[in-house]
């Protein structure tokens, strides 16, 4: 009996995962039907991954602008506790991310941990500015006249992210977070050599409460699926993290059409304590001017 089930183990199979597109809140193939192999930094095969068409982008802004309303009109509050159930999901996952980090970065299976810990940890650090940027960033302004003018920020609206090449969960998470924590909704573009965390995380979002189309996430060229996304009309903004300077310049040629705020590429260290810089640059200010009124002949005001 041993040797029989020492058998059947040898002979079992491995399962391969099929790594679909995330796209308003659904799992779909790209519709060109195309993949391309991604490979671990060795050079061994580790999957094919959907290879995004201009209609899957297309269809992401459709589903982002269909999700922006609720999201945008959710409480602040509301916005924290689900990107704190994104960690939280994350962390029950975590030896299938460090495993998939390690593969698509070359990096050891302790250095994979700390990036992954790091990941989970960039969730709750913007789960908890959720409600406290609009403190920070508005308020009262002083006027000479006897009004109340205050001053609150708005998300932009739908935001094109071209995920860091190199960074591909870390720098992923670090710049999506942002976005998504103001209210935003986003459209991704994976790591192009490493989607495979960032098509996972798809399956992580839509487990945490994350509201379908909030959340896009497309693999493939950079350049082919940014080009598109750059001059869409229904596209508000677009951080070019992951383009690289010749990429960065047409994009923001292509972005200038219709206003498009764009947040150029830099140099930055993902570990490091983010400041608020990246959820202001999709913030907009609205200003409110209200009379107070007045009380008797003096002209004194309430």
């Amino acid at each position: 009996m041993s040797d029989k089930t020492d058998k059947t183990e040898q002979q079992r199979l491995t399962v391969f995962k099929t790594y679909k597109l995330y796209v308003g809140g659904k799992f779909p193939r790209s519709e060109s039907g195309r993949v391309y192999e991604v490979t671990d930094a060795k050079g061994t095969w580790l999957a094919n991954a959907p290879q995004s068409s201009r209609k899957d982008a297309r269809d992401a802004v459709v589903a982002a602008r269909k999700a922006f309303g609720g999201w945008s009109g959710a409480t602040a509050y509301n916005r924290g506790q689900v990107l704190y159930r994104v960690a939280e999901m994350l962390e029950g996952r975590r030896e299938q991310f460090v495993r998939e980090v390690a593969d698509a970065e070359g990096l050891s299976k302790s250095k994979a941990a700390a990036v992954v810990d790091a990941a989970v940890d960039r969730w709750v650090w913007y789960a908890g500015w959720t409600d406290k940027i609009a403190q920070v960033i508005g308020g009262a302004n002083p006027v000479a006249g006897p009004y109340f003018n205050l001053s609150s920020p708005e998300p932009t609206g739908v935001v094109t992210v071209l995920a860091p090449q190199e960074s591909s969960f870390l720098g992923l998470v670090s710049v999506l977070a942002p976005v998504i924590a103001t209210g935003n909704t986003a459209i991704v573009i994976a790591s192009e050599k490493a989607p495979l965390p960032a098509l996972s995380l798809g399956e992580v979002l839509a487990t945490s409460d994350v509201p379908g189309g909030v959340v896009n996430i497309l693999s493939g060229r950079t350049a082919e699926l940014a080009a598109p996304l750059a001059a869409h009309q229904d596209v508000n903004a677009i951080d070019l993290a992951g383009a690289d300077e010749v990429l960065a310049k047409e994009l923001e040629i292509a972005a200038a059409d219709n206003l498009k705020r764009v947040l150029r590429p830099q140099a930055v260290d993902y570990f490091a304590t983010p400041g608020t810089d990246r959820m202001t640059a999709f913030l907009e200010t609205k200003t409110v001017w209200h009379p107070t009124g007045s009380l008797g002949a003096s002209g004194s005001s309430y």
